[in-house]
């Protein structure tokens, strides 16, 4: 079974999936972001990403193709052991999606800090 633990402080949430989205709304764009990412062994592997929009140091990559309102890719990024999400009220937050539906990840987590890092990981269990 494939096991996502995410952490922010002292905090840690365990999530039997073998994949899920990551999603974020654009700064200063206000324009939807999503990867989806998948688990292998003790890694994390995003497979590919969606942009709604451009602009703002968002631009699609060039091989990236316009379909169903987003441009989709696939990002050429090596498995990573974790990844580190910034926490702020200054912006909406992150959500994750799996099992067809999407939450912030706030909602995994009671009493965040303001300002905080929220850390995904692949785990054993």
């Amino acid at each position: 079974m494939m096991v996502l633990c995410m952490s922010a402080g002292a905090v840690s949430v365990t999530l039997f999936v073998h994949s899920f989205t990551l999603a974020w709304m654009h700064s200063v764009e206000k324009i939807r972001w999503e990867e989806q990412w998948k688990i292998e062994g003790n890694f994390l592997q995003v497979t590919e990403a969606s942009i709604r929009g451009s602009g703002a140091g968002m631009e699609p990559p060039p091989d990236a193709l316009f379909k169903e309102g987003a441009w989709h890719y696939t990002p050429h990024v090596s498995p990573l052991k974790a990844v580190r999400l910034s926490h702020s009220p200054y912006t909406k937050e992150y959500e994750l999606c799996f099992d067809d539906r999407c939450m912030p990840l706030n909602d995994f987590f009671e009493n965040l800090p303001e300002t905080d890092t929220i850390v995904l990981e692949a785990c054993e269990r």
